[in-house]
């Protein structure tokens, strides 16, 4: 471990003294190295349905009116939750939808067992197995509801996977989307999220 000193000037009231400043090389790169360490185990979030930035593939698209899609649930894969993980849940939220914006999905009481979820979990039933609940979207269904927008500009599609302190957040399946985002709220550890598009 080296020591670098740099000698500045100090000016006190009664003359200018030199004032030797030391920092230790060794420690200031360990803690270089332990920023960047951090960040490589930082909660993050994967799919093999949805790339970060990308279009949203028809599977996952809606399918009702004009809409003519899959509405198959992605499949998603998170790692290095915070510490204190009792459980996991996702929503999947459209902030460019008119109003305040359009709630697709809403799942909680994924186990903190679990690290992933394959696609259509949602119609499939394997998040009842595992003992989740999901919320009732806008389009006044339980469970996931595709992107569908208007046509015009592409919207952002805003998928979340949040680590909870807790395993009962006391919510019901098909209780209102909003609901299950304010209970979230209240427990959550930290998040991991992904942004796609999709337009008509």
């Amino acid at each position: 471990m080296r020591l670098r000193c740099l000698v500045v000037s100090h000016a006190s009231s009664f003359r200018r003294t030199p004032l030797v400043v030391c920092a230790t090389l060794g420690l200031a790169l360990g803690l270089a190295h332990g920023s960047r360490a951090q960040a490589e185990n930082a909660f993050s979030l994967t799919s093999a349905s949805f790339r970060a930035g990308g279009t949203v593939n028809s599977p996952q698209v809606f399918d009702q009116d004009d809409c003519k899609g899959g509405n198959r649930s992605p499949q998603l894969t998170w790692r290095d939750a915070p510490p204190g993980t009792r459980s996991f849940a996702i929503t999947l939220f459209d902030p460019d939808a008119p109003g305040r914006g359009w709630w697709h999905w809403a799942v909680a009481g994924i186990p903190a067992s679990v690290a992933s979820l394959p696609e259509n979990a949602s119609a499939s039933g394997f998040l009842r197995r595992l003992g989740a609940v999901e919320a009732r979207n806008d389009f006044d269904i339980d469970g996931y509801g595709g992107p569908c927008p208007p046509p015009g500009k592409p919207h952002r599609y805003v998928i979340t996977v949040y680590a909870l302190n807790t395993a009962d957040l006391r919510l019901a399946q098909g209780r209102p989307a909003l609901m299950f985002d304010h209970e979230i709220g209240t427990a959550a550890l930290g998040s991991a999220r992904m942004v796609v598009n999709y337009g008509r």
